[in-house]
């Protein structure tokens, strides 16, 4: 007897699955038969329930999603999972594949699927051109690029005041180490009026 098996996907723990687990048992899968990945992203070639849904595949079953991009982002990913998926003689059900509900078993789903496979990962190739040209810009001007703030050592800033002691512009010394000059002075002062520490300042 044929089954449906189902598969969902949330890339991070707070997310939930619920709207994805109605959508699948929705479209006839049976809770049994229902796999799903909690806090995995979709990059990752190996995911736990993922595999085991497909284990699960035999002749003439079908792997149901709700979307493509359950499966993954990469192309090569995709297409790897569709041919098992295919050798396993099991197809493939996007339930929401271009505005449809698209199956594998079909020509015209094949076609699809792959089409659709390609242009997700040419919008992801998209956004990352976008963050990275951001990302540019951003530190071109001299802007804040977000993150956690560098920590420096009390020794790194040590050496810089030594660095300016011996004749090195301020500005430099400070740029190299990733803050402004401002903040490498207080730093150095910071560090002079403690207890027993010697003038780092000239």
């Amino acid at each position: 007897m044929t089954k449906l098996i189902g598969y969902a996907r949330v890339s991070t723990k707070a997310q939930e699955t619920d709207r994805q687990e109605i959508d699948l048992l929705a479209a006839g899968v049976r809770r049994d038969d229902l796999y799903v990945d909690h806090g995995v992203s979709g990059a990752k070639a190996s995911r736990l329930h993922l595999e085991k849904a497909l284990g699960a595949l035999h002749e003439g079953d079908t792997l149901v999603v709700t979307t493509l991009d359950r499966l993954g982002r990469s192309t090569v990913n995709m297409l790897t999972l569709a041919d098992e998926i295919r050798g396993k003689g099991a197809g493939l059900r996007v339930l929401n594949l271009g505005g449809g509900d698209v199956d594998t078993g079909t020509p015209m789903g094949a076609m699809v699927f792959t089409v659709m496979a390609a242009l997700g990962q040419m919008e992801l190739e998209i956004k990352r051109e976008r963050i990275a040209d951001s990302v540019n810009k951003r530190r071109a001007a001299g802007l804040d690029l977000g993150g956690r703030k560098a920590k420096f050592t009390d020794r790194q800033v040590r050496n810089a005041a030594k660095l300016i002691q011996d004749g090195q512009p301020a500005a430099q010394v400070a740029r190299d180490l990733g803050m402004s000059r401002a903040t490498l002075y207080r730093r150095i002062r910071d560090l002079a009026s403690r207890p027993g520490t010697a003038a780092l300042v000239p």
